[in-house]
């Protein structure tokens, strides 16, 4: 494939909590004409999300917590239902998810299988975020999770059955997309059967 896009220059417009710059750029369009471009671009690096789930009980464990963003755009309380997840921090997908649903859930799972990498918001942010599923039970629970203080993480931990976890995608309170496809996988590949 031929080249089709030429980076010009890039200026970083904020780097105080993560990175958003500016992107001037030439791309070649589908007429075979070369466009000027300026496109602002957010690199918050890379993010790994979990569901945990309990086949024989027929539950999952989701989080709760305040979002800025979706306060700004309509959420009143700002609070919202998650599966746990987080950066990648200097380490493998794998590696990171773990000690995420440890920090954030305080169960302790020994590995978990990648279902699906996606892009959630490619016009705009560079963040590739890999899904993973395990199964848990309560005797991985190994403390109340919540979070990190140092992380200002104010996390509320909760087991729901399944099937109101799937209610609550069709009522509007779950929201977050990484949540819903992955309460979508577990539904279409029958994880609760």
């Amino acid at each position: 494939m031929e080249k089709h896009v030429e980076i010009i220059k890039e200026t970083v417009l904020s780097d105080n909590w993560y990175t958003l710059k500016k992107i001037e750029f030439n791309f070649l369009n589908n007429d075979g004409q070369w466009e000027n471009i300026n496109r602002e671009v957010y690199d918050r690096g890379n993010g790994a999300g979990i569901l945990l789930y309990n086949r024989n009980k027929k539950t999952i464990i989701l989080t709760r917590q305040f979002r800025m963003p979706t306060y700004l755009n309509g959420n009143p309380s700002g609070m919202m239902i998650e599966i746990p997840a987080g950066i990648i921090e200097n380490e493998d997908a794998v590696t990171s998810i773990i000690r995420e649903t440890d920090e954030e859930t305080g169960y302790k799972i020994k590995n978990a299988t990648k279902v699906l990498e996606t892009y959630m918001s490619p016009g705009a942010v560079t963040e590739m975020l890999s899904l993973f599923i395990a199964e848990y039970d309560e005797r991985m629970k190994a403390h109340e999770g919540g979070g990190l203080e140092s992380e200002h993480e104010n996390i509320e931990v909760f087991e729901i059955s399944f099937k109101n976890a799937l209610e609550m995608i069709s009522t509007g309170k779950i929201k977050d997309a990484k949540t819903v496809m992955l309460i979508q996988y577990a539904l279409v590949h029958k994880l609760m059967e």
